[in-house]
C-alpha cells in the first residue's frame, strides 16, 4: 500500500508542526504507513527579498496554495497549515477536516532586548515613549497603538528566528511582537523572570505577554489544521481521529467571523474564541474607522458558524457619534 503523504511547508516552524501531526498519525494508526512532503510555496520564496520584489503579501494564499495544488492533483494526502495561514474561501474539492490536537497558547509576546535601562519583567506602561516596535501585522499594529499611541512601529519580515536575530543586532529597533505558540514550537520559553531561554534565542532578550482582552490574536492563532480532499474517506478518519473538537469549533467560529467581514492577513481584524461548559464566547476586533471597534458574543457549541457571523454584524453597524 502506497504511503499517506502529509504536505507540509519547509520552515522549521512548519516542520515542528507538521512532525507533531506526523507523530500522532503514526501512534493513531500504527499500521500505515507516513511521509512528510515538503513542498516550497510562493510565500517562503517572497520572505527573502526585498519588499520592491516581493510587492503586496497581502494574500493568504501565499502560504498555502501549492501545498493545495498538490492535495487536487493526488501528490499529498494531507495538508498541515498554521490554522492562521489558511483562507477562509478554500479551493472546490478541498476542505478543513481538522484541528490536530488542542490548540496552543493563543497569546502575543512582545520580546525586547534588555538595554537602555530596560530590565526583565516591564509592564506595558513602563516602556518609553518613543520604544519602537517591529512587526509586520496591521493586528498587532493597531492594537498596540490603541495601548501606547506614543509608540513607534516599524515593519519587519522572515521567519521567528530571524525576527529574533534581528532584534538582538539592531539597535534601532526596541522590541517585536511575535506569537507566543510559534516560540514554544520552536522550543523557545517564555523562562521565569521574563527572560526568553532556548538554543535559537538570542541571549539579552526579555518578554512582556498580551492577554488577549489587551491584544486579540489572530483568528486560528495557536492551532493547525489539517486540509484534505472532499470524498477522501481514508483521509478523513485519520482526521476524525486527530481533531480536538472544541478547539475545532472556536477557530470555526474564528473563520466564520473572518469571512463575513471579507478580511485577511493584512486586514486589521483579530478574534478569539474560547468554551465554557457547554457555550462557546467569542470576542472580536477590527479597525475600521479611525477607532479600533469591539464586539463579542455567545452561543452553543453547535452554532459557531453563526456567532462568527452574528459577531460580524455587530462589528459592522454603524456606531453612534458622540454628542457634541
Amino acid at each position: 500500500m502506497p504511503p499517506i503523504l502529509i504536505a507540509t511547508r519547509g520552515s522549521d516552524l512548519a516542520l515542528a508542526q507538521s512532525n507533531t501531526v506526523l507523530a500522532a498519525c503514526r501512534k493513531e494508526f500504527p499500521k500505515l504507513h507516513f511521509e512528510l512532503k515538503i513542498i516550497k510555496t510562493t510565500g517562503d520564496r517572497l520572505q527573502t527579498r526585498a519588499p520592491a520584489a516581493r510587492g503586496a503579501l497581502p494574500d493568504r494564499a501565499l502560504f498555502t496554495k501549492e501545498l493545495e495544488a498538490a492535495l487536487l492533483q493526488g501528490r499529498a494526502d494531507l495538508a498541515v497549515h498554521s490554522l492562521k495561514d489558511l483562507p477562509t474561501d478554500l479551493p472546490p474539492g478541498l476542505h478543513l477536516a481538522a484541528v490536530a490536537g488542542e490548540r496552543a497558547d493563543v497569546r502575543d509576546v512582545l520580546v525586547y532586548r534588555i538595554d537602555n535601562g530596560l530590565v526583565p519583567g516591564m509592564k506595558l506602561s513602563e516602556f518609553p515613549p518613543g520604544f519602537t516596535v517591529a512587526t509586520g501585522s496591521l493586528r498587532r499594529q493597531t492594537q498596540l497603538l490603541a495601548l501606547r499611541p506614543d509608540f513607534l512601529t516599524v515593519p519587519i519580515r522572515g521567519n521567528v528566528p530571524t525576527r529574533l536575530q534581528k532584534l538582538h543586532e539592531q539597535p534601532e529597533t526596541d522590541a517585536t511582537i511575535l506569537a507566543a505558540a510559534g516560540l514554544d514550537r520552536l522550543g523557545i520559553r517564555l523562562a521565569r523572570m521574563g527572560l526568553l531561554r532556548g538554543e535559537r534565542a538570542p541571549k539579552n532578550l526579555a518578554y512582556h505577554v498580551f492577554e488577549p482582552r489587551f491584544m486579540l490574536p489572530c483568528v486560528g492563532q495557536g492551532a493547525i489544521g489539517l486540509e484534505i480532499r472532499d470524498e477522501d474517506e481514508r483521509a478523513l478518519e485519520i482526521c476524525r481521529r486527530l481533531n480536538h473538537y472544541l478547539t475545532f469549533q472556536c477557530v470555526a467560529a474564528e473563520r466564520s467571523f473572518l469571512q463575513a467581514m471579507g478580511g485577511g492577513c493584512q486586514t486589521p481584524i483579530g478574534a478569539y474564541a474560547s468554551v465554557t461548559g457547554t457555550r462557546i464566547h467569542l470576542r472580536a476586533v477590527a479597525h475600521l474607522t479611525k477607532n479600533v471597534q469591539r464586539a463579542e458574543g455567545a452561543s452553543g457549541l453547535s452554532d459557531a458558524v453563526a456567532l462568527g457571523r452574528e459577531v460580524a454584524d455587530k462589528l459592522r453597524q454603524p456606531h453612534p457619534r458622540p454628542r457634541p
